[in-house]
């Protein structure tokens, strides 16, 4: 979801795991010259959803990585297939006033360009959270964490998988 703290928590986790951190929207913008935004205006939202889902199974077959994607990314069953068959899905699930808080002062958001954007991302967050709920693993974002305790979280999380995983001994 927008404002769960995909980007700061999936630099993070990369650092700490020592692979690339991929952002999917930032490929999309690179390979369109364009920004989100601006591609939504432009061509409208199943365009991008189609390029969305290309670039993901793009990147999916690259070396392992932290992929971070666009909240929308996981509502398409091609994409929720695409990343279980070949990583695994980690909802970051933060509660609706902790979304608000983040996302509030940001006009970078396509989707939050209405009267109201407060009922609008109440309506986003309840469409979608019982498909951010089919992901393989669930990591709680707590309004009182940190960056380094939700990346200790996601760890935690992830450690349940021994084959995304290796543990270190």
């Amino acid at each position: 979801m927008m404002g769960s703290g995909k980007t700061a928590i999936g630099r993070t986790l990369a650092h700490v795991l020592d692979v690339p951190y991929v952002d999917s929207d930032a490929e999309i913008e690179a390979a369109a010259n364009a920004t989100i935004a601006e591609i939504f205006d432009k061509s409208g939202e199943p365009f991008f959803r189609d390029r969305e889902a290309e670039v993901i199974a793009r990147l999916l077959q690259s070396r392992p990585c932290i992929l971070s994607t666009g909240g929308g990314a996981y509502l398409a069953e091609r994409n929720r297939a695409a990343i279980s068959d070949h990583g695994v899905a980690v909802w970051l699930d933060a509660d609706l006033e902790l979304l608000w808080e983040r996302v509030r002062h940001k006009d970078t958001r396509p989707l939050l360009r209405t009267p109201d954007p407060r009922a609008t991302l109440a309506e986003i967050f309840e469409a979608r959270a019982p498909i951010y709920a089919m992901a393989d693993l669930r990591a709680e974002a707590k309004p009182a964490f940190s960056i380094d305790e939700m990346t200790d979280e996601v760890l935690r999380v992830l450690s349940v998988r021994p084959d995304v995983l290796e543990p270190v001994t």
